[in-house]
């Protein structure tokens, strides 16, 4: 009878970015080790001031998407300016460079032309990585931002059974945007 190995979660002091480090990763190499994730995670987007967000992973998708209204697109089409919303329901006003467009066939089988700015996303904890993002109107989702397959992929593996195993939203309030008088007091 061939032994039957089964994988159990062991909690630790280490951040996800001091696991990342200690196991060699990033890599995109198959095999290596990668840190677990939930099927939900914490996620900020420091270059766009929006954090704390809940984002879903989504090994099914092959893109990621944030939740984003307002979009104006530059006349040029380099630059992109939107609106989102961080997990407490403030409005953030954002302006990225337009990375790509590119038609994205959603869950309902519709494919439209969305816009990709790339960006860097820390997962509470610390771990941070470049990730290419299309915005996308996610009113009606539990989640604002989704994160796929290509940004998933080399780092982490998902535990489909834990929620925010890297760590608690409040590690990623320094990411958040100051109000525009902040500086004013």
């Amino acid at each position: 009878m061939k032994p039957i190995f089964k994988a159990v979660s062991e909690p630790v002091e280490s951040s996800s970015g001091e696991l990342a480090a200690s196991l060699g990763l990033p890599t995109h190499n198959a095999g290596m080790p990668r840190l677990v994730i939930g099927r939900r995670e914490w996620i900020a987007l420091p270059e766009l001031g929006v954090s704390p967000l809940n984002a879903k992973t989504d090994s099914g998708a092959r893109s990621s998407s944030i939740h984003a209204e307002n979009v104006v697109l530059s006349e040029d089409e380099k630059t992109v300016r939107f609106t989102t919303t961080n997990h407490y329901n403030e409005v953030v006003f954002c302006e990225s460079p337009v990375a790509r467009t590119a038609r994205v066939k959603s869950s309902s089988g519709k494919a439209k032309k969305r816009i990709f700015i790339e960006t860097t996303a820390v997962v509470a904890g610390g771990f941070s990585w470049k990730i290419l993002v299309s915005l996308a109107n996610r009113s009606e989702m539990l989640c604002p931002m989704l994160l796929g397959r290509r940004a998933l992929s080399g780092y982490f593996l998902i535990d489909p059974q834990g929620a925010h195993l890297l760590g608690m939203r409040r590690s990623l309030n320094e990411f958040r945007a100051k109000p525009p008088n902040a500086d004013q007091s």
